[in-house]
């Protein structure tokens, strides 16, 4: 049995979510344990702060680094002491770390550059596990946009014979990808469309206190402002061409007060944050399907935090009404666990020196592989 354990904690800074999998011989992986280790209030907030700042100390980054490094570890043994499992029989974690900042077309004439809070090293050391990270950056060397990461791993997990189908990760951005049938030969095709959960969660701690809007609950009780929608879609990123990735350099409770008036109801703004996530995706959909003349998608595969909220899905069931929205557990993966299971993935193809990009997603020169290697 090979073991790896997949550490993911995504933009909505939420926690760290932990996956166990088992990687069989052919490279089949399958999910055997999970574990969800909550992230500190003064951890959210001192990242959260670290991702809005135009200039940072270093002492801060290190301080943060170290934090959440050792939040990680804590996962990780809490995860192998729930399933009797001992350091000794995990191959490798993947570890993504925590983006801060991700600027793959770089700032003011100056290089491309992603940025994740991690310290692979304390890692080893504190867990006695083998560690894999800083994946991200091999595909921005050659020239592609280091995300996302996940689709290589819904090929992996979701392409089957004769199907169109859509996988969707709702994070704090939404990353979608296109899976064609499985006897074609066509490319696979991913980009992120825009915010998922970054903007709604924003604006709800501003007006409501708390993380995140359970199931949409307070979207739900407003109306969409067509106008302030329709100058929100106005930005030019939903309009460009894959491959592209985004982050909050981009989309930020400033971006968003820049098109307010003033005179809006605040829930009426949270109903259209909702529609603008679900508009954006839906331009996605097609801007993916003309890009190989693909036929609509038989299912769509929702993933993420966001798989949860019951307003937001059906908002993208009216956008997309010829696309059946399947869970992922239908296909024998949970929702939540599946960008923690891809990092487990791609620490085994790191092993096994096979690339993990795919350049038809990120943009890159060609197939590299992804990570370095840390031993305990």
């Amino acid at each position: 049995m090979t073991l790896f354990v997949g550490l993911m904690s995504g933009t909505s800074l939420d926690g760290i979510d932990t996956a166990l999998v088992e990687i069989g011989a052919a490279g089949q992986p399958q999910l055997l344990a999970t574990h969800a280790q909550a992230m500190p209030d003064s951890l959210h907030e001192q990242l959260l702060k670290l991702c809005q700042a135009e200039q940072v100390a270093f002492a801060e980054l290190a301080s943060a680094e170290d934090a959440f490094s050792r939040l990680q570890a804590a996962a990780v043994l809490q995860l192998l002491t729930n399933n009797g499992i001992t350091a000794e029989q995990v191959t490798a974690i993947g570890s993504h770390g925590q983006t801060i900042e991700h600027a793959p077309w770089g700032y003011d004439e100056g290089p491309a550059y992603t940025l994740q809070l991690d310290n692979p090293s304390l890692l080893a050391e504190l867990t006695g596990c083998r560690v894999v990270a800083d994946f991200r950056r091999r595909d921005l060397a050659a020239g592609g946009q280091a995300a996302p990461l996940a689709p290589a791993f819904h090929e992996a997990l979701f392409r089957r014979p004769e199907q169109w189908q859509l996988v969707l990760n709702l994070g704090g951005f939404a990353n979608l990808t296109l899976l064609p049938p499985a006897e074609l030969d066509t490319e696979v095709i991913g980009f992120d469309t825009g915010p998922a959960n970054v903007l709604l969660d924003a604006w709800y701690a501003r007006h409501r206190g708390g993380r995140f809007d359970a199931d949409g609950a307070w979207a739900a009780t407003g109306q969409v402002d067509e106008t302030l929608l329709e100058r929100l879609l106005a930005e030019p990123f939903f309009h460009r061409p894959p491959p592209r990735s985004t982050g909050r350099e981009v989309f930020h409770l400033d971006w968003l007060s820049r098109h307010l008036t003033g005179h809006e109801r605040v829930e009426d703004v949270q109903a259209t944050l909702a529609e603008l996530t679900a508009t954006s995706i839906a331009l996605g959909v097609e801007m993916a399907r003309e890009r190989v003349n693909a036929p609509t998608a038989t299912a769509l595969i929702p993933c993420g935090g966001g798989a949860h909220n019951h307003d937001l899905l059906a908002r993208l069931a009216r956008r997309l009404p010829e696309t059946a929205l399947v869970p992922s557990s239908d296909w024998g993966w949970p929702a939540d666990w599946l960008e923690a299971g891809a990092f487990a993935w791609l620490a085994w193809r790191r092993l096994e020196g096979l690339p993990g990009n795919l350049p038809s997603v990120t943009g890159a020169a060609g197939l590299r592989v992804l990570g370095a290697i840390y031993s305990p």
